[in-house]
């Protein structure tokens, strides 16, 4: 009787499983058709304001790094951040699981040649974050107690007018979902069990009870800082973002330095595998492209629309400076910290464990690769997600003041808190599907606003450039 109890702890309840079971289940049967819309939205797109920007904004790249270090700073503009807390709050909710597990899974999916066009829609989605956070503070309006709010909400209605509204409620609808903290409670959670390994610890408890008790856990913790309000969400993004890229960045380089000789053919093996036609990716080079564009996409969140909720807020007159802030959080999260992940991943040969997934990838690449480097990822891997778990409630707030109004929108700080106990106990598979549908459902409207409304920021971007290179403060 008592064995029979243990057993009956260990097993997720089945009324919850056959639940989650239908919930997937139509995700994968409707996830095609939001891919295609997604893949012709953000490349699509992403392409034409590549061309239609002249390149300008990558040939600003130095000014950019300028501009989030403070130089044009003026505390008399309206917004509530400076630039480089409205970036660090962003790029908090972007490099997060997403580069750490996310990459895993795309080459679980892929294989290594996945990584390349990971790099190819990140480049396009600097491009479409300077167009879009350029908008968010081109076209801020105000919520119901008169204070100053961007994003893709804002510059839908005002950029494109009140007959636009319906592309807005859909975009803060989708966001309602797109933005819950499913992936990463549950890449953080499996981390943590494969750490603290409980069939060797308190059995008893079982896989699901362990599950719960972390979920229950991270709620509390993140109540703590979102209840707070926007400027403690930037003070702590501020103070976590910096010190975990860099302690992910020393970590991967010393592995790197330590497989030297395995560089240069895992580079080519990304490059050859990216053109291969002959992989065994369900729907050949296409699906190949689509996987990649998925993961950067959820990586980078380019042409989802929510980063320029929070460059929205930035302290600044100036549309075009906060775009060019904007534009280096893709290149943060997925050139340099999901390029990072996949070294690794590729240089421990850890992709070739066909068994493991998600972030059970790069833990086993960790511990191949480096003495205690399963316990380094996961104190590395407990920043990533505490500071996205801490920034990713803002944008549900927001797109639920604008379909309400600001006060009814704080209460989805508890449905997001709800959120987090629940998707420590979900599949992998579910939450990637929700999230994948979610982000592809929000590209619509945003890159819809984005394209139509790109000549205002050309006009704004022709303006500024010239007053900058005539040496007019800019």
């Amino acid at each position: 009787m008592e064995a029979q109890s243990v057993k009956n702890l260990k097993c997720i309840p089945s009324g919850f499983s056959s639940t989650m079971n239908v919930i997937n289940n139509f995700l994968k049967a409707v996830l095609p058709y939001t891919e295609w819309v997604m893949l012709f939205l953000v490349i699509g797109g992403g392409l034409f304001l590549v061309f239609y920007s002249k390149l300008l904004p990558f040939r600003y790249f130095k000014h950019a790094i300028a501009i989030t270090a403070g130089k044009y700073d003026d505390p008399n503009d309206p917004g509530e951040v400076s630039s480089l807390q409205a970036l660090s709050s962003a790029v908090a909710a972007t490099v997060g699981m997403g580069n750490i597990a996310g990459v895993a899974i795309a080459i679980y999916m892929g294989g290594p040649g996945v990584v390349f066009w990971i790099w190819i829609t990140a480049l396009m989605g600097m491009c479409i974050k300077f167009y879009s956070c350029s908008l968010a503070i081109m076209f801020r309006g105000t919520d119901s107690n008169g204070d100053l709010q961007g994003g893709p909400m804002y510059y839908i209605v005002n950029g494109m007018g009140k007959k636009a509204k319906p592309l807005a409620v859909f975009f803060c609808l989708a966001g309602l979902v797109g933005v819950l903290p499913a992936f990463t409670t549950n890449q953080f959670t499996q981390t943590l069990m494969g750490v603290v390994d409980p069939d060797n610890t308190i059995a008893v408890l079982g896989d699901f009870n362990w599950k719960l008790g972390i979920g229950i856990v991270l709620s509390i913790i993140t109540s703590f800082v979102i209840f707070g309000g926007l400027k403690k969400i930037a003070k702590v993004a501020t103070t976590i973002v910096p010190f975990m890229v860099l302690v992910y960045l020393l970590a991967v380089i010393y592995i790197v330095i330590t497989n030297a000789g395995q560089i240069l053919p895992s580079l080519k093996l990304i490059f050859t595998e990216a053109f291969n036609l002959k992989t065994a990716v369900q729907g050949g080079l296409w699906g190949l492209i689509i996987i990649g564009i998925r993961r950067a996409v959820f990586s980078n969140e380019a042409g989802v629309g929510n980063a320029p909720m929070y460059h929205g807020q930035s302290k600044t007159k100036e549309p075009v400076q906060e775009g060019l802030v904007a534009m280096l959080g893709p290149f943060i999260d997925t050139i340099v910290v999901c390029t990072l992940t996949a070294i690794v991943i590729l240089l421990s040969g850890a992709y070739l464990e066909t068994e493991t997934n998600g972030i059970a990838m790069t833990l086993l690449a960790f511990e191949k690769s480096l003495q205690g480097g399963g316990i380094l990822l996961m104190v590395i891997v407990s920043a990533f997600a505490l500071s996205t778990l801490f920034t990713y409630s803002y944008y549900g707030t927001k797109c639920l003041s604008f379909l309400t109004n600001a006060k009814t929108g704080k209460l989805y700080n508890y449905i997001y808190i709800a959120s987090i106990t629940f998707a420590a106990v979900a599949s992998v598979d579910l939450v990637v599907n929700l999230i994948d549908f979610a982000f592809a459902l929000m590209v619509i409207p945003n890159m819809i606003a984005v394209l139509y409304l790109a000549p205002q920021v050309n006009r704004a971007m022709k303006t500024y450039f010239l007053k900058l290179n005539n040496g007019s403060s800019a």
